[in-house]
């Protein structure tokens, strides 16, 4: 009896870039995935989660909870994806998400 897994993040915004921090307990690095897409931060996971109980070699109880969390969210500013770094500790994503400079106006010549 399994509550679906919840996805806690907290964003801080910086001059240069976005601070991400994700709680994903309970996973491998192997089984998150970060896309980024202009302003758009999706993070997903595949959660596994087994416990027995066990007397001797019988088995008393097995659960076992296989399922993904994703959260999606927007940020005010398109991101650099070429620069974001992506680290994964003690059941804590950190995401560093610079923000993509924009890029000055180019003139036009007239021919």
């Amino acid at each position: 009896n399994s509550a679906q897994p919840q996805m806690k993040i907290d964003v801080e915004e910086q001059e240069q870039n976005y601070t991400v921090h994700a709680e994903i307990p309970g996973v491998t690095k192997e089984n998150i995935h970060v896309t980024i897409d202009g302003n758009q931060v999706s993070i997903s996971a595949e959660v596994r989660k087994e416990n027995e109980v066990k007397e001797g070699t019988r088995v008393l109880r097995s659960e076992r909870y296989f399922g993904s969390v994703s959260r999606s969210f927007a940020l005010e500013n398109e991101i650099d994806e070429a620069k974001a770094e992506a680290q994964y500790k003690d059941g804590v994503l950190e995401l560093t998400l610079p923000k993509k400079t924009v890029s000055s106006a180019k003139k036009l010549t007239i021919k």
